[in-house]
């Protein structure tokens, strides 16, 4: 498997940048762009944001689009200021230096590789509790299970990256359709139980113990990783240059702001139909036993729909999250091994290190996926953080050092993407005192 930017989902016959028609290659994109985010938005933010009870709930949902969008356009247009066919790691080294480009390399990699593991957990967990409790089976042991579907999805990626992004593609018109379905279905559920959380008090915040700050304050990071597609941010900003020139970044604006448009609204809905239809107690169930929303969903109602579809719809969305984080968890790395090998006056050809790489991601994904550690935790201690300082910080710090980004400066969309960022990455420290000292 070479590392080729997907631009074969472009049309051959297309020619010219014109960035004011909408081309089939932009809407697979679009779509590409929603399948990597939505697999934590929908699998984990309603269990963490409905434990927070009902205001915390509201704020969020009002932050969710300007929070995504600013960042991941930020992003998009680091990117895009470097040379022509450039990734993330190359332009990092280009603008801050060998050093600073080995540093912002090695948290870029950081920062979807844990995110990688934590997929292979939640389609573990997924898997094995549709076996138990909907199949009625005895699951097969956790060590053979979890090889078995990392194997599976790693097959997908062997025909490369243009494939992994039609697939995606593909997979998110039935997962939307069956989505919407499903939040439907859940609204003659609806309940108020939630409502008797609704308290502007600092020192009420449903069944958590929290405060209100505090509650948002930790549900910044996961709002973050909710919503989060910077690792196929990278790959889509290099071929919609190649594909529109100097025209890529008004394009790859208007596809992004069609993506979060779709997202938000999706995943919004199905949060609270969810946490409309649930408690607090329920949520907070559903956290400690480890599992997606939609595998509870499938637990807690007896109606044969939802039992046998939610669980299928929570596969599908873990699938098409699992292979968008791939590309950017494997670009980190082949970033971080020829820099390396440069540094020695060495090389290794895309192809031999794309299987290195591929085989490093299979053997951990399926030791963690083993070892099923707790996902929020996870992401709350190590996604979200990193994930902010990347996608918040670094865009806009180049804002300020980078000549070719200062035509972006002076905006307040800027400064709210700071104070998003420091945020989130300030909320790893209060689980770390947590962890060691609560």
């Amino acid at each position: 498997m070479e590392t080729t930017h997907p631009q074969a989902v472009v049309s051959k016959t297309d020619t010219g940048n014109d960035y004011r028609k909408w081309r089939k290659s932009d809407t697979v994109w679009m779509l590409g762009l929603y399948g990597t985010a939505i697999g934590a938005g929908i699998l984990f933010l309603p269990i963490n944001a409905g434990i927070g009870g009902l205001l915390p709930l509201i704020i969020m949902a009002v932050l969710a689009f300007p929070m995504t969008f600013f960042a991941h356009r930020g992003m998009c247009r680091f990117i895009l200021s470097g040379k022509i066919g450039e990734d993330i790691t190359e332009v990092v080294e280009e603008h801050f230096g060998a050093k600073a480009g080995n540093l912002i390399t090695l948290l870029y990699f950081f920062a979807i590789y844990p995110i990688l593991l934590v997929y292979s957990v939640a389609i573990t967990n997924t898997v094995e509790s549709f076996i138990v409790n909907q199949m009625h089976m005895t699951a097969p042991p956790r060590i053979i299970l979890s090889l078995v579907l990392i194997v599976g999805i790693m097959c997908i990626i062997r025909f490369g990256e243009a494939a992994i992004v039609k697939a995606m593609s593909v997979l998110v018109f039935p997962f939307v359709a069956v989505l919407m379905v499903l939040a439907l279905y859940l609204i003659p559920h609806w309940n108020t139980a939630i409502f008797d959380t609704l308290s502007f008090s600092s020192h009420s915040a449903g069944d958590t113990g929290r405060g209100l700050m505090v509650t948002l304050w930790l549900a910044i990071p996961v709002m973050v990783f909710s919503f989060n597609h910077s690792p196929i941010i990278s790959a889509f900003s290099v071929a919609k240059r190649q594909e529109y020139g100097d025209n890529a970044e008004k394009k790859c604006s208007r596809i992004l702001a069609c993506a979060h448009i779709m997202m938000v609204l999706t995943v919004m809905f199905f949060v609270f139909s969810c946490v409309l239809s649930l408690s607090p107690q329920n949520l907070q169930e559903a956290k400690d036993q480890n599992i997606s929303i939609l595998s509870y969903l499938a637990n807690f109602f007896h109606n044969p729909m939802i039992a046998y579809i939610a669980p299928l719809v929570a596969f599908i969305a873990i699938t098409n999250a699992f292979l968008g984080h791939y590309m950017g968890a494997r670009e980190g790395f082949n970033g971080l091994v020829n820099k390396a090998l440069r540094a020695k006056g060495k090389s290794i050809a895309p192809s031999k290190l794309n299987k290195l790489t591929a085989l490093f991601m299979l053997v951990t994904s399926w030791i963690v996926a083993t070892l099923d550690p707790s996902i929020l935790g996870m992401i709350e201690t190590l996604g979200g953080p990193i994930i902010a300082m990347l996608l918040f910080i670094m865009p806009m710090y180049a804002i300020r050092k980078v000549p070719a980004m200062r035509k972006y400066a002076g905006h307040l969309s800027n400064l709210f993407v700071i104070v998003i960022g420091l945020i989130a990455i300030s909320a790893v420290f209060y689980n770390l005192y947590q962890l060691f000292f609560g």
